[in-house]
């Protein structure tokens, strides 16, 4: 088991979703409760930054710190999917500052990097401009899922390949003695739990998993690249995770629809919950069940 070595050591870990919604961004007063913005996570070992998918949540993610963003921002990529990269350009702190290098890790296309995508997304006619026009530094880092990312400062993290269409990365960060793992894109296998997979969330504090669906929608959406909640339970209680935060949550999934599903899922596993859009979880220190109210902008 390979731990974090950053060289920061006050603060424990702490995760926050700025984006839980797949496939596409919604709006609306039925999505007021879960947010509406695709997929990006703020994690921090300490004061150390690691940023999870580039999702439309990523914009607030950068307003959010745009006073403490490091000079050196590492951005990991579950994989490059639209609704994971579409934020890019939109994360401003960051990308509009001439003195910070943005830092891209993709490990899903046997070991290049997203740069060549991204080069082909962020172009006319799909963009207006290409990606080299902003004033920040994009460097582009390709590895292979199940290595173990090294750091400059030192600062590691474990991956593990995901089943979905053209590959996905899992991420499991270790400080202070706690463990996370995000778990998305994924869709499970028969037979399940995967023991590879069961063994690198095993005894994990805290695990981000993809549940897109319900049991009774999956059986539709089968080969689509996604999971149900009922999947993600089944995982962390065979590899005694002590909380389960559900995200991938579908377009046509409205709160009242989420609220029922996560009543259902507490049934089983009370330590399990569906992420909700701006909340902050201290790994491994607070209850699941105590959530941050949802911030609203206005």
């Amino acid at each position: 088991m390979t731990m974090s070595r950053s060289p920061v050591s006050d603060g424990g870990l702490t995760l926050r979703f700025w984006g839980v919604r797949g496939s596409t961004p919604v709006s609306g007063p039925e999505y007021a409760e879960f947010g509406g913005n695709t997929p990006c996570m703020e994690v921090r070992c300490g004061e150390r930054l690691f940023v999870v998918d580039a999702g439309s949540g990523l914009y607030a993610c950068g307003q959010h710190n745009r006073q403490d963003l490091p000079k050196d921002v590492d951005l990991l990529f579950s994989h490059l999917h639209l609704d994971h990269t579409g934020g890019l350009p939109f994360f401003k702190p960051a990308v509009f500052d001439p003195e910070r290098t943005v830092h891209t890790w993709c490990g899903n296309l046997s070991g290049q990097s997203a740069e060549d995508t991204l080069g082909r997304l962020y172009a006319p006619p799909l963009f207006p401009v290409t990606l080299d026009v902003l004033p920040c530094t994009l460097k582009h880092h390709g590895f292979r899922a199940g290595e173990t990312l090294t750091f400059s400062d030192g600062a590691t993290v474990d991956t593990i390949l995901l089943n979905h269409p053209q590959g996905s990365v899992g991420y499991r960060f270790e400080h202070d003695g706690k463990r996370l793992c995000i778990i998305s894109d994924i869709e499970h296998t028969d037979p399940w739990p995967d023991a590879a997979l069961m063994r690198f969330v095993e005894d994990a504090d805290l695990i981000v998993y993809d549940g897109m669906f319900t049991d009774c929608e999956y059986p539709t959406c089968r080969g689509w690249g996604h999971s149900t909640w009922q999947k993600g339970v089944e995982l962390a209680q065979a590899a005694g995770v002590k909380a389960l935060a559900i995200i991938h949550l579908h377009p046509c999934h409205s709160d009242a629809t989420l609220r029922a599903v996560e009543a259902d899922m507490q049934a089983i596993m009370p330590t399990a919950y569906i992420a909700r859009e701006r909340q902050r979880v201290e790994v491994g220190a607070t209850p699941a069940l105590r959530r941050e109210p949802l911030i609203r902008i206005a």
